[in-house]
């Protein structure tokens, strides 16, 4: 595993990390202007599509059936996942100088910070509980891997890792091919 911290050989720890992630780009988006804020968006849209999808394909399916009532703590995360993407999605749709976007922004922000606390205490503290050290070094691994190949903006209704893993790569070559042309138009940052 060289070029990977400790904390990152963990699924919990990973995914604790990256709730840290997107707390800072939140405010990093309401902290910038203009073409700075833009390119903070895009890196912030990113992140959180490319966690939710591996949480779903990953994560979720672990809880289904090693944690207790693990059916009823997946299906509300993935209630709370839906909301987020929708709004995210409207939000990805805007330009982020629009006046309507900062209040957009903060009411995203206020779901996805409340489903990252739902994770944190009703599915991550079990996983932890449930799962041996070698069992969470390799859903890190599988984490990644997810990562990886995972469509780069939100697609509200693909909330499953069936989903996912049928719509998943063509949405996730489609999405990447949208980010590389931004990038090369200069309208990424």
């Amino acid at each position: 595993m060289a070029g990977i911290a400790a904390d990152d050989a963990d699924v919990v720890a990973l995914l604790m990390r990256q709730h840290g992630d997107i707390r800072n780009l939140f405010d990093e988006v309401e902290k910038a202007g203009g073409e700075e804020r833009r390119a903070a968006f895009r890196r912030l849209v990113r992140l959180l599509a490319v966690h939710e999808t591996a949480e779903e394909e990953v994560v979720h399916p672990f809880t289904r059936t090693s944690v207790p009532d693990g059916e009823a703590v997946v299906e509300a995360r993935l209630a709370e996942e839906r909301e987020a993407k929708e709004v995210l999605s409207r939000l990805d749709g805007m330009d982020t100088d629009d006046p309507k976007f900062l209040p957009g922004l903060d009411a995203l922000r206020k779901d996805v910070m409340a489903h990252a606390r739902s994770e944190e205490r009703y599915e991550f503290i079990h996983i932890r509980r449930s799962a041996d050290k070698a069992r969470l070094a390799s859903m890190a691994t599988a984490l990644r891997a997810a990562e990886a190949m995972a469509p780069t903006h939100p697609h509200p209704g693909t909330e499953s890792a069936a989903k996912n893993l049928t719509l998943g790569p063509v949405a996730a070559v489609i999405d990447r091919t949208r980010d590389a042309v931004r990038k090369a138009l200069g309208k990424d940052g």
